[in-house]
């Protein structure tokens, strides 16, 4: 697969019928056979190793690397079974795949603020700019001396702060809204690097306009994830690293239930009944790294089932 390049500066037959497959109940799985500086939340905190069989707070194993990418605007419905998605498909099909997962709000900027701070932080629309003084994801991670960058196509630069660029959307980059997360964590995708090793310890990456099937088509955003991100999907399987792919909300036309699949290592394949949504992916991503839940994520509980 294609790979992703290095940084300037600083993740259908025979598998749609897979996942069509009958799901376990009660929420328990059915099986299905030169690189850049790190950067930091805290510009340079350190990356912590970690021991692979190792498991955090309420049973949650804790990953060198978390990368979650978002995708934008689509339900379960119109992407999983759907030909034109072949790569998210075979990734569902091979990992583990939340059948109820949802988004908690409409429109898109609500999600996003959730998903980084257990709260929508009030907003209603996609309005920007914003400054939050709450508590982030960010921040969490470099108070306990672990890393954070988020990665956002077509942004223009490192730190850049206006509201659009291209098919650069800040609404779609939530840690900007929060000054606690340094400058140097706002990081084009052209910063994302391909020693994988060397990532913070949780990232975000969010695909541009054209391409996180917001402005595009179901099929070009399932081709940039397959050669932006596939490389590093199959590398976490064996480095005791974690993709998350997502979206922020449905077309309001699905009750806003959205696809989610986590993929790497410690997974076990397989489809998930429970409810999930954006604040009990913090929560667990929170569980990890031993980090006191945020916001609503305090009101649910990590996901622990889907672990080896």
């Amino acid at each position: 697969m294609t790979r992703v390049r290095g940084a300037a500066a600083v993740l259908v037959a025979g598998v749609v019928a897979g996942l069509l497959a009958s799901c376990g109940s009660g929420g328990n799985a059915t099986a299905t056979s030169s690189a850049p500086p790190t950067p930091s939340a805290s510009s340079t905190g350190s990356q912590a190793s970690a021991d692979p069989s190792s498991h955090a707070s309420g049973s949650v194993p804790r990953p060198s690397h978390v990368v979650i990418v978002v995708e934008e605007n689509h339900s379960t419905g119109n992407v999983i079974g759907n030909a034109a998605a072949p790569y998210i498909n075979s990734l569902a099909s091979q990992n583990a795949f939340f059948t109820d997962s949802a988004a908690v709000a409409h429109p898109s900027e609500p999600n996003y603020a959730a998903l980084f701070s257990g709260s929508t932080q009030g907003l209603t629309d996609d309005s920007c700019p914003h400054t939050y003084v709450a508590g982030n994801l960010g921040a969490q991670l470099a108070a306990a001396g672990q890393t954070f960058a988020g990665y956002s196509e077509s942004l223009p630069s490192v730190g850049f702060l206006g509201c659009t660029a291209g098919d650069y959307a800040r609404k779609h980059a939530p840690w900007t809204n929060f000054p606690s997360v340094p400058a140097s964590a706002n990081l084009p995708f052209t910063a994302f690097p391909t020693d994988y090793s060397t990532l913070p310890t949780v990232s975000i990456v969010v695909p541009n306009l054209a391409n996180d099937m917001h402005n595009g088509s179901v099929h070009t955003g399932d081709t940039w994830l397959r050669d932006n991100l596939d490389a590093y999907a199959q590398w976490a399987t064996t480095h005791n690293s974690l993709l998350i792919v997502t979206w922020d909300e449905d077309d309001d036309h699905s009750g806003n239930k959205i696809p989610t699949i986590f993929a790497g290592a410690h997974v076990k394949p397989g489809r998930y009944s429970e409810h999930i949504d954006h604040y009990r992916v913090l929560r667990t991503i929170e569980a990890a790294y031993g980090l006191e839940p945020l916001g609503h994520a305090a009101e649910t509980q990590p996901i622990t089932d889907v672990w080896s």
